[in-house]
């Protein structure tokens, strides 16, 4: 899979370490279903949060920011439509979240 990291340059790994343990298995589980949605996903590292891409036209279509107990998820389907805001919780069930990222990935340009 062809992943990209722009921004600081900072490693998805060193990101984890801030990641309330409580909600690390959650957010990897997120970030698994989100780069296996296509093969040009971009994953751009940021300081609080991370956000993907649909290949190098940087479309972003997902944008996942840790709290000390939930992930807020800002989907983006379209520029012209408003962006969506989910918090999930580790104890949620993650099909509705999963089929608007994928939804979103699909309809992004």
């Amino acid at each position: 899979m062809d992943l990209v990291s722009f921004g600081n340059k900072r490693s998805y790994n060193e990101f984890k370490n801030n990641i309330p343990l409580v909600i690390q298995p959650l957010f990897d589980e997120l970030r698994q279903f989100c780069m296996g949605l296509g093969l040009k996903i971009i994953e751009d590292v940021r300081m609080h949060r991370v956000v993907f891409c649909k290949s190098m036209t940087f479309r972003w279509f997902a944008d996942f920011e840790p709290t000390q107990k939930s992930i807020l998820i800002k989907i983006q389907k379209d520029r012209k439509t408003p962006i969506t805001i989910f918090e999930i919780f580790p104890e949620d069930d993650l099909e509705e979240i999963q089929k608007n990222l994928k939804d979103a990935f699909d309809l992004i340009h």
